[in-house]
């Protein structure tokens, strides 16, 4: 495979080691399954787009919305869903058309073109739960965040916003559609003539393309059975569990597994099924990272500067003041999150810049994968040819952002007075270029960096308004630009998964249009049952929401400075900011037998606000993979993601019913609780 910079595996080690060591993605017979079938006739884009696709994926779409919302509200580590999602839409396809069968009931075929139609439609509706920014952005605009951030000058009396449907619902609809228009002129350049890898994309396509083929569909039966035998599990467990909660620190969850003192540290498995399966899903590092995380703070340093207080911070005021302990949870944690994140920043800048100079910069030459008699594949002409077909008028998608942006400046400003329509001119005006130059580094390395430059965006805009509009125009604005940014670079990756799957890029657009329809709709809904239900953001509590306090002190922080912090506070934060640094470039500098024990600073700064009880239960879901692999690694690659997928479906939709019940005011009847003995 001929890629843009051809020493990308120094650059992105991570993704050597989980795509390029399978092979090249786009000419391996094994991956994309050309050689194993005859080339099968592609349908016509309108036959892609089915009622039960449809129906398929706004099921889907719930799923994961409730899934994704109940993480986000309580620790905020989202793990990547999208290859469970892609499983998911498979099965419940696979399964009811079997079901037809075995009632002579005949049905279309089930192609691998309506399965990436699904899996699209699916995605786009959940990921408005976390790139919305229910968990971060929109959470900090609340009075409950307000108040735990304090009292401060950049902290304005009223300046907050309760959620509610309507102008949620709103806000979305008129700031989510404009990322997907913003890069569709250059769809050909990006993914068919610079070839870029698009790492998630491709390995989506390569599960999809190997679903539909004798072995993929002998083995989704086995996929099938374990799903629905551990969603059940899932779900009945959550459903015995709750029975046992009824009161404060009651239940399994707090059960004090290593004993009351390392539970009162958060040391404990709290039996949560969907973070046992999010640790089978998330690389091994990545979970001794959070443990490692959990270990240095709660471990070391909380209770040693606790010891301080009266000291360094006042005796008399709560824990879950700013100017407390709370505050040194929450700026570490923060100084981590920035450490990593603007090393990467300029890692990915570096990359980009790089690789459109090359590409620039070189002549005129044939990249198309050659076969043995030195002519193009017939693969890639089939796929060029469906790809070339799905044209999408660049007037169209010109038209389509200036007709969004109007109504985002229009609309913003009435929704958030203290939003002018200019700073949303300026949004859109500066998106599709962040855009292009995320969408090119999302191409070679797989890291989107919506999320930094919506943190930039969120500095720049909170500094520039002026302190009595600063907080909530720095987070309306900064998810604003977020929002447009890191749709398109993921629009990008899903015209690769259609790309290698043969599928109609003006199916994929419908799609994603309808997806963020449902998820403007569904992600506001399901988070106000949420927050009717619990007590969305108590830092004491189970549903502690974290980066909502996070990013309301970064707008803080963008307005005041560094006076905020408590003492030795900053102090603090920079030698962390410094460490995180570290670990990232040494992480790209050492040798890859080094570096893959090296911990991720990201992952190691959410245990520093919410605790290490989730860090041990996905260290525990890692241990089953671990061990699964070593007594049968065939059988665990194709069924772990439907074991980890049926217990983070079965927990997580648990929530739904029992907010139910919680609304309702339905208590449980029995309170499990663990005090020392007399």
């Amino acid at each position: 495979m001929e890629a843009v910079i051809p020493d990308r595996t120094r650059i992105a080690p991570e993704i050597e080691k989980h795509v390029a060591g399978e092979g090249d993605m786009e000419s391996d017979p094994a991956l994309a399954a050309a050689r194993v079938r005859e080339l099968e006739p592609v349908p016509r884009w309108q036959d892609e787009l089915t009622v039960r696709g449809m129906v398929a994926s706004l099921l889907i779409g719930f799923i994961y919305t409730v899934i994704v919302m109940k993480i986000a509200l309580t620790t905020g580590l989202v793990p990547t869903l999208n290859v469970s999602a892609a499983l998911l839409s498979f099965l419940a396809l696979r399964g009811w058309t079997r079901l037809l069968d075995r009632f002579g009931i005949v049905s279309r075929p089930f192609t691998r073109q309506e399965n990436t139609i699904i899996q699209t439609c699916g995605v786009a509706c959940y990921t408005i739960a976390f790139a919305g920014g229910f968990g971060s952005t929109m959470l900090a605009l609340n009075k409950n965040t307000y108040e735990l951030a304090g009292d401060s000058a950049g902290n304005v009396p009223g300046s907050y916003k309760e959620p509610g449907i309507g102008w949620m619902a709103a806000f979305l609809l008129s700031s989510s559609f404009g990322g997907l228009l913003t890069l569709i002129p250059l769809r050909q350049v990006l993914v068919v003539d610079y070839k870029l890898t698009y790492p998630s994309g491709t390995a989506t396509a390569v599960l999809i393309n190997g679903f539909h083929t004798a072995e993929g569909d002998e083995n989704s039966k086995k996929q099938i059975r374990g799903f629905l035998r551990y969603f059940g599990g899932s779900f009945v467990w959550s459903l015995f569990q709750w029975f046992y909660t009824g009161g404060d620190a009651c239940g399994f969850v707090q059960f004090p597994t290593f004993g009351l003192k390392a539970w009162k540290q958060t040391f404990f498995f709290d039996f949560s099924m969907t973070y046992v399966g999010a640790g089978m899903i998330c690389p091994h590092i990545v979970n001794i990272s959070t443990l490692f995380g959990a270990i240095i703070s709660y471990g070391i340093m909380w209770p040693l500067i606790n010891k301080n207080k009266g000291d360094w911070y006042p005796a008399n005021i709560p824990e879950s003041s700013m100017k407390s302990l709370y505050g040194y949870k929450a700026f570490i944690c923060l100084a981590l999150i920035m450490g990593d994140g603007l090393y990467q920043f300029i890692k990915i800048v570096g990359i980009t810049s790089r690789g459109m100079y090359r590409q620039f910069s070189r002549k005129s030459v044939d990249n198309r994968v050659k076969n043995m008699d030195n002519t193009v594949s017939i693969d890639e002409m089939q796929r060029d040819g469906v790809f070339k077909r799905g044209h999408l008028p660049a007037w169209m998608a010109y038209t389509g952002y200036a007709l969004f942006s109007i109504i985002a400046v229009v609309t913003t400003p009435l929704i958030f007075r203290q939003v002018k329509w200019y700073y949303v001119i300026i949004a859109y005006a500066i998106a599709p270029i962040l855009g292009f130059a995320n969408s090119y580094g999302t191409g070679l390395t797989d890291i989107n960096m919506g999320y930094n430059y919506g943190k930039i965006a969120l500095f720049v805009f909170a500094g520039w308004a002026g302190k009595d509009n600063s907080v909530i125009a720095g987070l309306v604005t900064g998810t604003l630009v977020k929002q447009l940014v890191l749709i398109s670079a993921d629009l990008m990756q899903d015209f690769k998964t259609s790309y290698l799957t043969e599928t109609s890029p003006r199916s994929m657009m419908v799609a994603q249009a309808i997806g963020t329809a449902m998820g403007c709709i569904v992600s506001p809904l399901t988070f106000m049952l949420f927050y009717k239900a619990f007590d969305i953001g108590n830092p004491d509590g189970n549903w502690k929401a974290p980066y909502g306090l996070i990013f309301r002190n970064m707008a803080i922080l963008g307005v005041e400075g560094f006076s905020v912090l408590p003492r030795y506070c900053l102090a603090l934060s920079g030698g962390f900011f410094a460490f995180a640094a570290l670990l990232s470039i040494a992480r790209d500098v050492l040798p890859h037998k080094y570096r893959k024990y090296v911990p991720l600073p990201m992952a190691m700064a959410v245990p520093f606000l919410v605790g290490g009880s989730f860090a041990i239960d996905m260290c525990i879901g890692s241990l089953v993979v671990f061990i699964w692999h070593k007594i049968n690694k065939k059988e665990a690659i194709f069924m772990v993601p439907a074991v980890a997928s049926g217990l983070i479906c079965g927990d997580g939709i648990w929530t739904f019913p029992s907010s139910l019940l919680a609304l309702a005011k339905i208590k449980p009847p029995i309170c499990m609780k663990f005090i020392p003995a007399a």
